[in-house]
């Protein structure tokens, strides 16, 4: 599980690197809605970044056998959720925010996982 910790940490990195780049970068680029949007995808992967790292550190302890599928389906959510944000964010294509639902769904899926890996735990 330190592979998940480690992907959590890069991911929160990127997440503070995406949110300062907003705040410094972007900002008279972007209007107020796209700035946003971008926003919102840094503190999705941020929240979820954490949360990988947390799954990591846990997992072992508490012998949660879901974990992995919960920390795919936060890596598969992270990439498709907070990357259609950003990419809508800086091109302005409204068709990429179509793809912002199946990661939302990958998001929701993962904290399912782990729900069900708590519960069911050996």
């Amino acid at each position: 599980m330190r592979a998940w910790i480690a992907v959590g940490a890069l991911s929160a990195a990127m997440a503070v690197l995406a949110g300062a780049f907003a705040a410094h970068g972007l900002k008279a680029r972007l209007s107020p809605e796209l700035l946003a949007v971008w926003e919102t995808a840094a503190r999705y992967q941020l929240v979820h970044a954490v949360a990988l790292v947390a799954l990591g550190a846990a997992a072992p302890v508490l012998r949660l056998s879901g974990a992995t599928a919960a920390a795919v389906l936060f890596v598969a959510g992270t990439v498709l959720f907070c990357g259609s944000l950003y990419a809508l964010a800086v091109t302005g294509v409204r068709g990429l925010g179509a793809v912002a639902p199946i990661g939302g769904l990958a998001f929701v899926a993962g904290w399912a996982c782990l729900a069900w890996a708590a519960v069911q735990g050996r």
